[in-house]
């Protein structure tokens, strides 16, 4: 788990610990969501700009999880 403070609370990027919990690998995740190399190493940085709800949707899909499973923020 990857953890970002903020000004007013703290991002929990959770998707490493999700993908291992379930055995799935980056590439795997990558070619089954068509999602960009860069776009999920990002999320399990915690490096994000911007949130982009059809890539969390399809990640969520195809996971059987809540966006809350993937990230998650706490005051």
């Amino acid at each position: 788990m990857i953890k970002v403070n903020t000004e007013r609370g703290t991002y929990l990027f959770k998707l490493d610990d999700l993908l291992k919990s379930k055995n799935i690998s980056i590439n795997k995740l990558m070619r089954d969501t068509n999602t960009d190399f860069k776009v999920i190493k990002r999320i399990m940085s915690g490096e994000l700009t911007r949130i982009d709800i059809i890539v969390f949707a399809r990640l969520c899909d195809y996971l059987n999880c809540k966006i809350t499973d993937i990230v998650d923020y706490q005051k």
